[in-house]
Parts: structure tokens; C-alpha cells; sequence
């Protein structure tokens, strides 16, 4: 009998400065993203104008400005096969072109070869399209492509291409037919396309409607190619938040919990595009727990990402991360389940691999990894060990390479690398001192609370007031129902007052928001 397909929740996490976007597999965290709000980071996916810096003989390579403080880097490999196209495209268009018209006029030419140098194709100071597949890690800045991409649900649109690809997953040759007749019939003159898996059963309508706001998306770039031959971004990636639906939605995905009106509309409005009959899995969240709180995403969070991850049975992982390796050793701890050492190794082995696959997901771990296992005799042990841990892998959406076990008990993966770890300190300030080494007395921690009421009540005029709290520290100022500190403020100021107990604040922090949600003593 097949087993049944785990739960998926998506909860995010909006707030003014980052959305945090944390994917939940049966209630167990297994990928957590972070997007800045301000608009400035360079992300994979996201296309430029950027401008030759220098041309590299010695790596057939060169360096682009795109705007960020590290100069970009492309190799001749990445121009794509029909780089001609794009570079008169831009050095064709300006204000008083028709830029469509211009577009589909452009031949494709002949394609690159291979074995070709880039000091023939660039210049410094030419502009050029690119797109980010690596962002900047460290030293070292952003890779590029100049083969654009614009990737949907069920269908990847290729500008200046004419090859439709069908995606291998798809055994039936007559659905593979189908769908390439469909796509090649709908794609205008000078665009490819990859379908993908998720194509397989769409319906003619659902394909054409992605499709076309695929085009549009590339075609709205046009007025900046056009007006301006600065370096600057042409278009963005979808949000984390689109980005990992369109990758991860299907049957599944149970719900999807977002605490931002906005956001929420957002994502909606990509699901009735992509999978109609999923919009309704797409809740606001408003609940007056914080929405990590609620979902207990914040304890898996402080659980998952120290240096030291414990695992069940008290058996536990311990984690280094450096810029060019990441080392995993493995400790049975005090478990001790049974007399038998290599049995009780090989237990342990088992549940430290599951948890290392769930972690390289969670903190996004790329490059090398060598993972230090307990040491087993019995060669069964270690050929189950590395046939356990690649199906594990399976799941994972990143490239990925797992080799057997070395003599040493050594395992070593390899983890396609797009963008820095993961990394979260899990470390709090001391709750007493707030890490200057004094501290307040506690007894005075109401008054000190108090007066922040009475001067937003008194002076502002506020009428309404959230305090946040520890969980700790809310439940002191909670105490005893009628003459509780929280039932005297209400009535002494007359005022609606509530108390939102948060994990993440250590035991005497507070904050006094307004009912817009808007923090007042911040």
C-alpha cells in the first residue's frame, strides 16, 4: 500500500523589514526563507542591464557592473547560444523604436560556438541582459547568465529561442505531443519554452494564461532597455513567497498561512493562475499570537539552527560552517537502546541522517559537506547507511551528489550552491542585564510599564494599547483575575488594553503598539 503524501504548510511572516517564509512538513519545519523588504538585494532569478567592466582572457570571463558593490561574473559558457540576438536587441532599441516590432524582427542568427572566446563577443563598456543563477556569496560577487529564463508553474519561457523541451519526467508520448502542439501554437515569433512536469494534464486554458503573463513580464522591461542604457534591474523574480509555491504546490499542500493582507491577495492571486482549484488553501492569518508563535515555527527555529541540533533519544548532530566547507559530526550521546554496539551505531546513523538531509533543506547548505558518522564494521550497515541517506536526497530541489562511505566512516555530498547559508544565532541576550552587565530590579518592572501607558493615554491620547511581552513576564502581569496589574490599567485609564505574550523576547522585554499595530516606545 503507497503511503500517503505529507502535509504541506507554507506560514509567512511579513513584517516591515523582511517577509520570513517557513515551509512545514506534518507540522515539522523543513525549509525557512528570508526576503528583505527593502528591495535592494540581489536574488536568483532577477535580470539586469549591466555593463562590461573587464574582459578576463585567462578564464574566458568577465566581470559586470549590475549595480551592486561586487562586480558580477560570467563566463563565455553562460552568453547562451544566440547572444547576437539580445546584444543588437539592445544596442537596436531606443525611445522612438517600437520595441515589440523590433523584437520579433531580430533574427536569431547563428548560435555561439563552443569553443569560442569572450574577448570576440564583449567589449568594456558594452551593455549587456543578465540574469542572476548565483548570488553573491563572501568575497565574491553575483554569477551570471546571459541566456534569460522566466520560470512559471507549468511552463519556462526562453527569449530568443525556438526550441520547445518537454520535461523527461513525462512518460506519455501522446501527452508529450499534446503539449508541445499547444505551446509551440501560442509561442510568438523568437521565444522557446521548457514545460514542465506540472504541465502534465493542464488544460489549453491554464497554459495560455501562463504563457502570456510570462511574455508580458518580459516585454514590460522593454521601456527600460529602450529609455535608458544604464545599469539597472530590468525585472525581478517573483517573491520568496510566489517562488516557492510555484516550485513546491501540489496536492499536498494542505494551507497556506500568511499574517499581510497584501501578501496574502498576492499569493492568491498566483494560485488562481497557476492551480485554480487550490486559491481557496490561502488564509490570512489574524490571530493575536504572533503567527511563528501560533505555528510554533519560533521554538523549531531556536531548536534547529545552533551550532548543536539534538535529535531524539538523546543522540545529537554538531554543525560547523565555513566558507568553503561544512562539517557534520554525529554523537550517540546517551543512547543507549540496546547492548550491541553496531547495532545501536547503525540506529543512530539512521536518525542522524534523516535529520541531516531535513537540515541541509532548512539552512540552504551548499558546497562540500563531509559528514562525520559513528563508526560501523559491517560493510550491509554502511551500504544501507548510504542507500538510506540518497533516498532521503530525493526530496531535496537543489542539485545534490551523495558518495558511499569512506574507510574512515566518512560521507561526503555535494549541494548546488546558490546563495550564502542560512545562518540564525540562537544565542539570546542575558535576560536580567540585556548584555550590559547591570540590571534593574525586577519589582519595579510594572511601574516602569505603567508609565509608558499613562504617558501614550495621557499625553498622545492613545485609547487603545498591545503590549507585548515574554511569555514569562505576561503571565506575572496576568496574575489573579480581577486584580491582575492588567485589570487596574484598564480600569485606571479607561482604555482597551491587551496582552500579546511572544516567545522570541527574552523575560522582561516589553513594546506598546497602537491598534494600527504601529509600535509606539520603539
Amino acid at each position: 500500500m503507497e503511503s500517503e503524501k505529507p502535509d504541506k504548510d507554507l506560514i509567512v511572516d511579513v513584517t516591515p523589514k523582511e517577509v520570513h517564509i517557513a515551509l512545514m512538513e506534518n507540522h515539522r519545519l523543513i525549509e525557512f526563507n528570508t526576503e528583505s523588504s527593502a528591495g535592494d538585494k540581489f536574488s536568483v532569478g532577477d535580470v539586469y542591464l549591466g555593463k562590461v567592466r573587464k574582459i578576463l582572457p585567462n578564464l574566458n570571463a568577465a566581470f559586470v557592473d549590475i549595480g551592486d558593490k561586487k562586480e558580477a561574473f560570467i563566463h563565455y559558457l553562460d552568453l547562451g547560444l544566440y547572444f547576437n540576438a539580445y546584444d543588437r536587441f539592445v544596442k537596436e532599441s531606443n525611445s522612438n523604436t517600437n520595441m515589440n516590432d523590433l523584437y520579433s524582427r531580430i533574427g536569431l542568427g547563428e548560435p555561439l560556438p563552443k569553443e569560442g572566446r569572450i574577448e570576440g563577443i564583449l567589449t568594456q563598456g558594452q551593455m549587456i541582459i543578465a540574469q542572476i543563477v548565483k548570488e553573491p556569496i563572501s568575497t565574491k560577487g553575483s554569477r551570471l547568465t546571459a541566456e534569460i529564463s522566466l520560470a512559471g508553474r507549468n511552463i519556462v519561457l526562453l527569449p530568443f529561442a525556438s526550441k520547445v523541451s518537454i520535461s523527461q519526467r513525462i512518460s506519455s508520448k501522446e501527452e508529450k505531443r499534446r503539449l508541445e502542439t499547444l505551446v509551440k501554437s501560442i509561442l510568438p515569433a523568437n521565444y522557446g519554452a521548457i514545460i514542465r512536469t506540472a504541465a502534465e494534464g493542464k488544460n489549453a486554458a491554464t497554459l495560455v494564461g501562463e504563457t502570456q503573463a510570462l511574455i508580458r513580464k518580459w516585454e514590460d522591461s522593454f521601456v527600460r532597455i529602450a529609455k535608458s542604457k544604464t545599469v539597472g534591474q530590468l525585472f525581478s523574480e517573483y517573491s520568496k513567497t510566489t517562488t516557492v509555491l510555484r516550485d513546491l504546490l501540489n496536492d499536498s499542500f494542505s494551507n497556506i498561512w500568511i499574517n499581510d493582507e497584501k501578501v496574502c491577495d498576492e499569493a492568491r492571486k498566483y494560485i488562481s493562475l497557476i492551480s485554480p482549484e487550490q486559491e481557496k488553501i490561502v488564509h490570512l492569518y489574524e490571530g493575536k499570537q504572533p503567527i511563528y508563535d501560533h505555528f510554533e515555527v519560533t521554538r523549531q527555529i531556536k531548536s534547529s539552527f545552533g551550532k548543536v541540533v539534538p535529535m531524539r533519544q538523546g543522540a545529537y548532530l554538531v554543525i560547523e560552517t565555513t566558507e568553503a566547507l561544512n562539517v557534520i559530526d554525529v554523537n550517540s550521546g546517551i543512547r543507549t537502546k540496546t547492548h550491541d554496539q553496531e547495532e545501536n551505531s547503525f540506529e543512530v546513523n539512521k536518525l542522524a541522517a534523516e535529520e541531516i538531509a531535513r537540515q541541509l533543506r532548512l539552512r540552504d547548505m551548499g558546497g562540500i559537506v563531509i559528514v562525520d558518522f559513528i563508526d560501523m564494521d559491517d560493510n550491509e550497515h554502511k551500504n544501507a547507511l548510504f542507500k538510506y541517506m540518497t533516498e532521503l536526497m530525493e526530496n531535496d530541489r537543489a542539485k545534490h551528489n551523495v558518495l558511499p562511505l569512506t574507510k574512515f566512516g566518512l560521507m561526503q555530498i555535494t549541494r548546488q550552491r546558490i546563495r550564502p547559508v542560512t545562518e540564525i544565532n540562537t544565542q539570546e541576550q542575558c535576560p536580567l542585564c540585556q548584555g550590559t552587565g547591570k540590571i534593574h530590579s525586577t519589582v519595579v518592572i510594572d511601574e516602569q510599564i505603567e508609565r509608558k501607558i499613562s504617558f501614550y493615554v495621557i499625553e498622545k491620547g492613545v485609547r487603545s494599547i498591545t503590549l507585548k511581552t515574554s511569555p514569562i513576564l505576561g503571565a506575572y502581569l496576568k496574575r489573579g483575575m480581577f486584580n491582575s496589574f492588567l485589570s487596574k490599567w484598564r480600569k485606571r485609564y479607561r482604555i482597551k488594553l491587551d496582552i500579546v505574550e511572544v516567545t522570541d523576547f527574552h523575560v522582561l522585554q516589553n513594546e506598546i503598539y497602537n491598534e494600527k499595530g504601529e509600535r509606539l516606545d520603539g
